[in-house]
């Protein structure tokens, strides 16, 4: 089996999700995806042509963002027809993926140059699931509106699960505040001292003007005092009627967790920022790197899925280390940086302590509470920021994760070169 090793990673700053408040927001999607591939052959200089293929994960495949962004974006980045393009939807756990089905077509010796990546505009997310409330279809909870499913594994909203997992596990509220806190104050660190630089690329129009150059997210200015006085974002949508039943999201966990008293304790600082970006990562086999003179950043050591509690959704993220770990022949304890997206505070919380991780190793530059979330980009993202701060610590291996709804959880694991 070939070595699959990364050459480069980019991303596109991310923007407020918000039409009339994002730099980017006005945008065709298929705009940032191409921002990101425009960049990977302006840095490495490759023939497009050579592309086998562009695995993209986009998770809102309506409106604008339908279609197969991967290969339209590719053509308005001006690549060669050759490069084939795929797009996918594994929820938040698309960006992962996309690397490691990338990752797999090479160390089989099906491809040699592979695009991964992901892009989501969340400014137009969420105003199609603003008109489609108004038309009264169901916006979220996977399996809404289909009795049968939900009878046999009853999915809620992803909000209301994580205040779930928060009171079966007796997370308090105060400790999620602080890792809201804390993920301000370490993207603020890095910022000022530069950590993203590399990877980070300016997104522009059609006549070269730069629209966004650095992320437009994040808010250092946040202090505790300010976090406590926010409302819980989902106390009131636990009790919301999803079906003519009357059928809440609440009661959709207790059908699974009887008597289990939900107390909402996650709010806009405590969980993940709705944004838009972009981020595309060049991977090769070690023929093509010969080949072409091409010098690896990194390789793909090992890559995993697990499927956990579809009604929690949100735990899947430890089995799914654990068993890339075990792929890989190593331990936690080999393991010099951890990516786990911070979807809501309870996720990265609960990580840490079932897996009882040194602390100052994950996240180490603030994740998705303070740099928000763009679905489909994200895992891609991570896997670049890791891989920069491996690059900048010496660090040897760096393990990146994630939950998805559906209660799902890709991962994968990096070694520096």
């Amino acid at each position: 089996m070939t070595e699959a090793y990364i050459i480069d990673s980019v991303r596109t700053p991310r923007s407020i999700g918000k039409v009339g408040k994002g730099a980017l927001a006005h945008l065709h999607p298929q705009h940032i995806a191409a921002s990101v591939l425009k960049a990977l052959k302006d840095r490495n200089g490759f023939d497009t042509a050579d592309v086998d293929d562009i695995i993209w994960s986009t998770s809102m495949q309506r409106g604008t963002q339908g279609g197969d962004l991967g290969r339209m974006a590719a053509l308005d980045a001006g690549y060669d027809v050759k490069a084939s393009g795929v797009t996918l939807d594994r929820y938040c756990g698309g960006g992962i993926t996309a690397v490691n089905l990338a990752a797999g077509q090479i160390m089989s010796g099906m491809e040699d140059l592979v695009i991964a990546g992901g892009s989501e505009m969340m400014s137009l997310t969420t105003t199609l699931s603003q008109q489609e409330a108004a038309a009264g279809l169901p916006v979220y909870g996977i399996g809404s509106g289909n009795e049968r499913l939900q009878a046999v594994h009853p999915q809620s909203h992803q909000g209301v699960c994580g205040d779930a997992i928060a009171a079966l596990e007796g997370i308090s509220r105060e400790t999620l505040d602080a890792a809201g806190l804390e993920s301000q104050r370490r993207a603020d660190r890095a910022i000022r001292e530069g950590r993203f630089a590399k990877s980070l690329v300016p997104v522009v129009d059609d006549d070269g003007n730069v629209l966004l150059a650095a992320d437009e997210f994040p808010r250092p200015e946040t202090t505790a005092e300010g976090l406590a006085q926010l409302k819980p974002a989902f106390g009131q949508l636990a009790q919301t009627a999803i079906d003519d039943r009357g059928t809440t999201y609440a009661g959709l966990i207790h059908q699974k967790y009887p008597g289990l008293e939900i107390v909402p304790v996650h709010h806009a600082g405590n969980s993940s920022g709705v944004v838009d970006g972009a981020a595309a990562i060049l991977l090769a086999s070690g023929t093509y790197v010969e080949r072409h003179g091409l010098k690896p950043r990194g390789r793909i050591v090992a890559t995993a899925n697990i499927g956990d509690d579809p009604t929690l959704m949100l735990n899947a993220p430890v089995p799914a280390a654990r068993k890339v770990l075990a792929k890989a022949g190593l331990t936690k304890d080999d393991i010099d940086l951890w990516e786990i997206n911070e979807a809501f505070a309870v996720v990265s919380e609960k990580f840490q302590r079932d897996l009882d991780l040194d602390r100052d190793k994950v996240n180490v530059n603030g994740g998705s509470i303070a740099l928000g979330h763009p679905i489909g980009a994200t895992g891609a993202i991570l896997i670049g920021t890791v891989l920069d701060e491996l690059e900048r610590t010496g660090g040897r291996y760096g393990l990146v994760t994630m939950c998805a709804a559906g209660g799902m959880a890709p991962a994968i694991i990096i070694e520096r070169l």
